[in-house]
């Protein structure tokens, strides 16, 4: 596709650590956005914060390997690492002090890309960081036709929930879509995926995505289209669940780079496409977008 898009969030390096070692994946939910659509057929620009490092090299190793520009951000602290624990039963997450200081520069080759984007996608973004916050709304015009959102909030990453939900919601009010997973909703606003859609529908999101895992996914409309579908049943077993909302997100925003009018017919073969894409990107280890 020749669409221009730009992805702007999180990149780092996954760590699983296990009974059996540990193991080292790059990451992070706007990268995993980018490369799910770079195998989709778009050419997308990652702006993120990447180290001078070793891990910032494999980072950059892995983006150019898969055909994703990359924009940069200055890491004073070095690239960012989330390490899940699972050595004990139920997972347990950290992240270094990168990932916990992570924040987009906006410089000027960021702003111009992002201003010559058909579409933009953020997801994990710091919002709870209000020079940031504002930055990003300063450097998205027209965000009702090119903005697509992820908050995709982080308990452990989140200094001040309150202004991260206040920041995310006004980055919403003006969305072309919004995606919201179960968790998400519930962290955020403290109640359940479908109230967190109605409200995000209100205060003036065009179009919202509700993840629910096994459940399956949804989009409701503010102009009342409203299509759910389920799971989708490929075969061999479910190996693991990592990325499958951001390639849920991948099929959805490369669907809307397509010509046509967004009707309840493009809504819901836009959705079961991306629920087929899920269900193949869960049976394979790691978080990389696989094609059913």
């Amino acid at each position: 596709m020749s669409s221009r898009v730009v992805v702007v969030g999180d990149a780092l390096i996954d760590e699983f650590r296990g009974t059996d070692g540990s193991r080292d994946f790059v990451g992070g939910a706007a990268l995993n956005v980018a490369v799910g659509l770079s195998i989709l057929g778009v050419r997308p620009t990652l702006i993120a914060m990447v180290g001078d490092d070793a891990d910032g090299a494999k980072i950059r190793a892995f983006l150019d390997e898969r055909g994703v520009d990359l924009l940069a951000t200055r890491a004073p602290h070095g690239s960012s690492r989330a390490v899940s624990d699972r050595t004990a039963g139920e997972p347990r997450y950290a992240f270094n002090d990168a990932a916990l200081n992570r924040r987009i520069g906006f410089d000027a080759a960021q702003r111009q890309a992002l201003a010559a984007a058909d579409l933009v996608a953020v997801s994990c973004f710091p919002f709870d960081d209000q020079f940031q916050a504002d930055a990003l709304a300063e450097s998205v015009a027209d965000p009702e036709r090119r903005l697509v959102l992820d908050a995709n909030p982080r308990p452990g990453l989140i200094h001040d929930l309150d202004r991260f939900a206040t920041n995310a919601n006004r980055a919403s009010s003006g969305a072309l879509l919004v995606k919201m997973g179960d968790e998400d909703a519930q962290l955020l606003y403290g109640g359940s995926l479908s109230e967190a859609e109605e409200l995000l529908l209100r205060l003036g999101a065009a179009a919202v995505l509700a993840t629910a895992g096994r459940h399956g996914a949804s989009i409701a409309t503010a102009d009342r289209v409203r299509v759910h579908e389920s799971t989708v049943p490929l075969r061999g077993p479910i190996v693991d669940t990592m990325g499958a909302g951001d390639a849920t997100l991948s099929a959805v925003i490369a669907a809307l780079l397509s010509d046509g009018e967004r009707t309840e017919e493009f809504w819901r073969a836009a959705l079961y496409r991306a629920m087929a894409i899920a269900a193949a990107t869960c049976r394979s280890a790691g978080a990389l977008l696989r094609l059913p």
